[in-house]
């Protein structure tokens, strides 16, 4: 199986901040919640609160919206488009998509793709979450959904995801200008 983070790999942005925008799109008083999204985000660069802290201060607006699967499908319907043509090529049905993104904004699009996903838990009516699946949570949940789990191929752009690198028999960074063989420490 190959293993594929989501934002900034498959998806060539933020799904989390394009998703945010769209929604500002629909409804410009979700900024009365920007002060205290604002203030979430300075006391996690000065890590005073965790990250999923900052991401339930920041979902928060959720509970504004009136029908969260139809925003999500009108979403994907136009920004598919943002997702990097590399794995439209190589895409396989046993694919694990594994993101720190909501499940409930990826899983329409990894429906009609027909792969798997792990994400994190946020509840779309409160944006509520459970433990922010980044870094090594990542590892965590794969190796609970998959214990025997073989990575053959493993996709991030980011180097937090090396603990499923290193689980990987090939791994790759990917960025704007390409796709390199992870840089393991020598």
């Amino acid at each position: 199986m190959n293993v594929y983070d989501f934002d900034k790999t498959i998806y060539a942005k933020d799904s989390s901040i394009d998703f945010y925008k769209f929604n500002l799109s629909q409804d410009w008083t979700i900024l009365r919640f920007a002060p205290k999204q604002l203030w979430a985000l300075l006391n996690y660069k000065l890590k005073r609160i965790p990250k999923t802290r900052m991401k339930q201060v920041f979902y928060a607006y959720f509970k504004t919206i009136d029908n969260m699967e139809e925003r999500v499908n009108a979403f994907w319907t136009l920004h598919e488009k943002n997702v990097r043509p590399f794995y439209a090529v190589q895409r396989q049905p046993d694919d694990v998509i594994i993101s720190a993104s909501p499940t409930f904004l990826l899983a329409p699009l990894m429906q009609r793709w027909g792969v798997n996903l792990i994400a994190t838990e946020v509840d779309p009516k409160t944006g509520l979450s459970g433990e922010n699946c980044w870094g090594p949570e990542k590892l965590k949940r794969f190796k609970a959904r998959y214990p025997q789990g073989t990575i053959d191929q493993f996709y991030s752009d980011h180097l937090s995801d090396v603990h499923l690198a290193e689980l990987a028999k090939e791994a790759f960074l990917v960025s704007d200008t390409g796709i390199v063989s992870w840089p393991f420490e020598k």
